[in-house]
């Protein structure tokens, strides 16, 4: 399939084959079924499977639109819903739409929410109300996306990491996750931390700051914050993320986010 993929990849006129089209259906079905992932961790961290990306990609132009009808519901579109959830063991609550191709797996919770395709979700994690997964997005075990989250997609450029969000991590309110930032198993983003490939975050509970850029260490505690710098035109304020501290060991892996926080004398 990789061969096909990279081959039809280079010479676009070969979409019309059909071993060309059944080996991207191929690769499309793997993903839902969790057979492939866009990104995968190893022991030197995580890989990025371009020529999957590259399936999703071609996986577009050889798909035709077409008039979805669910009850009184119309959609129109190229790519079809996810079915099956009951014999997946999986809660979908209305209006939870997740498109083929996307893997979610057993023990997940949809409240009304939208899941893209090459995304993979892990089984026992909770995508709130409002929430979003965008497209390759990698979501582990036992992780709770909050209501109205955005989790960035990312389909190109082909070599860039898509979001990562590793086993037991809590994602409060309206968090913001995008340019390929992964968040380490076991933290916590406070509501509203946005994170983007250039957002300073900044490690603030020792005497001096330590900063990372694109990756929320483990058990990190992390709220909102702002840095000064300097313009052409004065000083104004830059947002930036602090990490307040390290998860407590006594702090339960499922816990509320308020609790959390409430260790550092923080509210959310």
């Amino acid at each position: 399939m990789k061969k096909i993929i990279e081959s039809a990849w280079e010479n676009k006129s070969i979409l019309e084959n059909e071993e060309t089209k059944q080996a991207i259906y191929s690769v499309i079905d793997k993903l839902d079924k969790g057979e492939l992932r866009v990104a995968e961790p190893s022991n030197t961290g995580w890989i990025v499977n371009e020529w999957v990306k590259k399936a999703v990609i071609l996986y577009f132009p050889i798909q035709k639109m077409k008039t979805i009808e669910i009850g009184p519901l119309e959609f129109h579109d190229k790519i079809p819903l996810k079915s099956n959830y009951a014999k997946k063991g999986i809660r979908v609550v209305p209006h939870a739409v997740a498109r083929h191709g996307a893997y979610i797996s057993k023990g997940v919770i949809l409240m009304p929410s939208y899941v893209n395709i090459g995304s993979h979700i892990d089984e026992g994690t909770m995508i709130d109300t409002w929430a979003t997964v965008g497209s390759c997005a990698q979501i582990g075990k036992n992780v709770h996306i909050s209501g109205g989250v955005g989790i960035g997609g990312v389909l190109e450029p082909l070599q860039a990491s898509p979001v990562i969000i590793e086993d037991n991590a809590f994602i409060g309110s309206r968090c913001i996750v995008v340019e390929g930032v992964k968040v380490g198993k076991e933290a916590v983003l406070g509501a509203n931390v946005v994170l983007t490939a250039s957002t300073k975050i900044i490690d603030v509970s020792s005497e001096e700051p330590k900063e990372f850029k694109g990756e929320v260490p483990e058990r990190s505690v992390v709220i909102p914050g702002s840095y000064t710098k300097n313009f052409p035109a004065g000083n104004f304020q830059v947002p930036c993320a602090l990490i307040i501290g390290k998860r407590k060991e006594s702090t339960d892996k499922k816990t509320s986010l308020n609790n959390a926080l409430r260790d550092y004398n923080v509210s959310a």
